[in-house]
């Protein structure tokens, strides 16, 4: 039975493209009824990697389902964002259908539908794409083509100053400046290679065998490809959250003051969330939530200062103050995505220790724990380094009541736990829990 559009109403949508410009039509649609439908309580959920509309507005309608049940007398109007995203067609979404092409073509190869997102994803690059799909076809063992892949993929992710999208790539500032992109554009793209094919061999098979054999560096070369895809991701979501996202609350806020806001974002759309709060108008307390499932940006975006680094702080230092009410972060240890792979492809440029220096992977080294101190993410262990921070358990957050300001870690792993390799339970989200801890957040009854 097919699926209906969407399961709540009022629903509307936001389009936004790479640099943060809004569908107007959708906008102003959005303004000129808001009040009429009697909307009070406003859930606005962004998406995290995604090939399609229609992924998203799928994930939109699992999610928002048990809202109307669980909040029957609330006034709920709902908002599903839609910006210029991509997933790899092999990642596995629990009660999701699965491509065709993802169950018959292994990795490294290039597969169909993958090659369609980064088409769409990246226009105008269609013999970069063309380039990758052929290196990963033919495998060779020569370094120089592991290299010459690795250019490739930062000539298909880069963006051209001075376009808007070059401000936003950052997590993290040095003495007021960004810092570096990862190394992974800026080092050896064949070490990085085996690196990344070693991090996926654990991540695949942890059990001892796994520590007996050698990867293949194509493996690796695939997930470069796949980590400076979202690199790029990463880097748009802050865009279209603080030029796109953040603007139309603020207009929101003219146009319909009394209605409340709340901010949902899976993965690389929680960075966006979070970035709108950045763009908000002065002034603008309509914001009275902010829920991040699986976040993948670093879990410093929000801290003064660093704690391996006393001039450093986060991109997002003291923006959770612009929320009147908390900062929810939902994450889970089952999430291999972020436990391994992010802080793996997020090691800045300059440093120069590689990632298995020094330690034995077939000992069983552990590189999310090595590097997820540093460089972890969101969504595997929650907001760091900003004090007053409360953590409970899943369990505790919905028996509540939540903190009514400042940042708050909710461990979602007994719910959040299901999904293969190489993302593990990164996209299982679509949980009546996780639904009710965003209605705790915004305190809506």
């Amino acid at each position: 039975m097919a699926e209906p559009a969407m399961s709540v109403t009022p629903y509307w949508e936001l389009t936004f493209d790479a640099d943060g410009d809004v569908a107007g039509p959708e906008r102003d649609r959005l303004l000129a009824e808001v009040t009429r439908r009697g909307v009070r309580d406003l859930v606005v959920f962004a998406h995290g990697w995604n090939n399609d509309r229609s992924g998203a507005t799928r994930l939109y309608s699992r999610f928002f389902a048990p809202f109307p049940e669980l909040a029957p007398t609330a006034g709920l109007g709902y908002v599903g964002v839609v910006w210029p995203s991509m997933r790899f067609s092999d990642e596995p979404i629990p009660d999701f259908p699965r491509s065709v092409a993802a169950a018959t073509i292994r990795r490294p190869a290039l597969d169909k539908d993958t090659r369609h997102a980064l088409l769409e994803t990246f226009p105008g690059r269609a013999v970069i794409v063309e380039q990758l799909a052929r290196l990963l076809e033919q495998q060779s063992r020569e370094e120089a083509e592991l290299e010459e892949f690795g250019r490739l993929v930062r000539l298909l992710v880069e963006v051209v100053p001075p376009g808007p999208q070059a401000l936003f790539a950052a997590d993290t500032l040095a003495e007021g400046v960004p810092q570096d992109e990862p190394e992974m554009f800026s080092g050896s793209a064949a070490a990085m290679c085996e690196e990344f094919a070693q991090a996926l061999a654990r991540v695949e098979s942890p059990d001892a065998a796994a520590r007996f054999t050698v990867p293949n560096p194509w493996d690796g070369a695939h997930e470069l490809l796949r980590q400076g895809t979202y690199y790029a991701m990463k880097r748009r979501a802050g865009t279209v959250g603080e030029r796109g996202l953040g603007r139309v609350i603020g207009q929101l806020a003219s146009a319909a003051p009394e209605v409340r806001v709340h901010l949902v974002g899976h993965s690389f759309g929680g960075r966006l969330v979070s970035f709108a709060l950045r763009g908000l108008p002065e002034g603008v307390r309509t914001v009275k939530s902010v829920t991040l499932l699986q976040g993948a940006f670093s879990h410093y975006a929000f801290a003064t200062r660093l704690p391996h680094d006393a001039r450093a702080g986060g991109v997002l230092q003291g923006q959770q103050n612009r929320i009147d009410g908390p900062l929810v972060c939902c994450h889970s240890s089952h999430d291999s995505a972020l436990g391994t792979l992010y802080p793996l492809a997020s090691r800045m440029a300059g440093d120069a220790q590689g990632v298995a220096g020094g330690f034995d992977v077939a000992e069983g080294f552990d590189v999310g724990r090595m590097l997820g101190v540093k460089w972890g993410a969101m969504g595997h262990d929650g907001v760091q380094a900003v004090p007053g921070t409360r953590a409970v358990k899943l369990a505790d957050a919905l028996r509540g009541p939540l903190p009514a300001s400042g940042c708050v870690n909710v461990d979602a792993a007994a719910v959040v736990r299901r999904g293969g390799p190489p993302t593990g339970a990164h996209s299982d989200i679509i949980h009546r829990e996780l639904a009710q801890v965003v209605l705790a957040a915004g305190r809506i009854r």
